[in-house]
């Protein structure tokens, strides 16, 4: 008989001490475990910006300003929401929420699902609001979490708790599959999607969580509605990895072998995000193994609107707010450098920069049908 992930809450199991439970392991292993892909890339080392001996700018002139779903941005870069719904949490919110504000830029939160089964978690949240009140924030549920009883007022509470910009919908099969207390429901989750476009206010912005997104699910969630996608591919933090030390951890050996065997499973996000540029008009975040700002302006140059960046912001949010601040700074500042050295004076001019893709990447694309060429014959900016 089916069963729907909303009727196994009915019936108690996913406790909110579990879903924190959980979340409490995810933070302490993403910040002391090695959790990054291991013989799978992101893609960038197989991209090139073409130098411009020439610039014919300054480097003082050059403006990284964008426009992201109708709000300014200081530059084109978004810090992914990864937590929420522990103590922890709380301090390392602040310490995002804080620098985000001061430097113009946005932010999600984790998943709210903890939140929704534990209102006296809300306060891990909402601290974000209350130290970026203007600032762009995305609200953040899974797309398992749609098959909850009444899922459309619980995910409106999820975008008010924190007065959400936009909401996330996060997609996460591979790391429900190896979770040892995954919850494996995917079936009709577009049609579930297609509804909450159609309810909410707020754009939906539907984000993959390590896997990536491919041409063909881009359009199934273009056709849905959606504001925007966020590919989020291979190459950075592997959710199957975490699952594995939370598997070893609890002794469970098919979990632990399924995580070991999956630690570099997905889409390269190099290739998520060309396919999902080049198949649908929607704006689009690359993130999944974004490190540095030539990644970032890689990112823009292909077609990205926004890079996001996770893991290395959780790292320097675990030292506090100065440490953020300071990173996501020094990011802007490289941006502008790369931008100088393409000849690039604004976000715009940036997109339209010419590239050469090689290797692996090149040769994933032209078997899926895309023409990596195209980038390398554009006209200067």
């Amino acid at each position: 008989m089916k069963r729907s992930l909303g009727q196994g809450l009915l019936r108690g199991e996913g406790t909110a001490k579990r879903t924190a439970n959980r979340k409490e392991d995810h933070l302490r292993i993403c910040l002391e475990k090695d959790v990054e892909a291991k013989k799978i890339t992101a893609g960038f080392e197989d991209v090139f910006l073409i130098h411009k001996a020439l610039p014919e700018i300054n480097l003082e002139d050059i403006r990284t300003e964008t426009v992201f779903l109708n709000h300014k941005f200081s530059a084109p870069i978004i810090v992914e929401g990864m937590t929420g719904g522990t103590e922890k949490s709380v301090t390392i919110n602040a310490a995002i929420a804080q620098a985000v504000e001061e430097l113009g830029l946005g932010m999600g939160v984790g998943s709210q699902r903890a939140a929704l089964e534990d209102p006296s978690l809300e306060r891990t949240y909402k601290i974000v609001r209350e130290k970026a009140p203007k600032a762009f924030l995305v609200s953040n549920i899974g797309g398992p979490q749609l098959l909850m009883e009444d899922s459309i007022s619980k995910i409106k509470r999820a975008v008010e708790m924190i007065e959400a910009d936009a909401l996330a919908i996060h997609l996460n099969p591979l790391q429900e599959v190896v979770q040892p207390e995954g919850e494996k429901f995917y079936a009709g989750i577009i049609d579930r999607i297609r509804r909450v476009t159609e309810r909410l206010d707020v754009p939906i912005i539907v984000k993959e969580t390590g896997g990536g997104i491919s041409a063909e699910v881009a359009g199934m969630l273009e056709d849905a509605g959606v504001a925007c996608i966020d590919v989020a591919g291979a190459g950075g933090t592997s959710w199957a990895a975490v699952e594995y030390y939370r598997a070893v951890e609890q002794g469970i050996a098919f979990s632990r072998d399924l995580g070991l065997m999956l630690w570099d499973w997905g889409i390269p996000t190099v290739i998520s995000l060309i396919e999902v540029t080049r198949s649908t008009s929607l704006p689009v975040i690359a993130s999944g193994g974004v490190r540095s700002s030539l990644d970032i302006a890689k990112s823009i140059a292909l077609g990205a609107s926004l890079a996001g960046i996770a893991r290395p912001v959780l790292l320097s949010a675990s030292r506090g707010y100065e440490d953020v601040k300071r990173m996501l700074s020094s990011l802007i500042a490289q941006l502008r450098s790369v931008m100088f050295l393409v000849g690039a004076d604004s976000i715009e001019r940036l997109r339209k920069a010419p590239l050469v893709i090689l290797g692996r990447t090149a040769e994933w694309l032209r078997a899926r049908g895309f023409n990596p060429d195209e980038y390398a014959r554009r006209s200067w900016a």
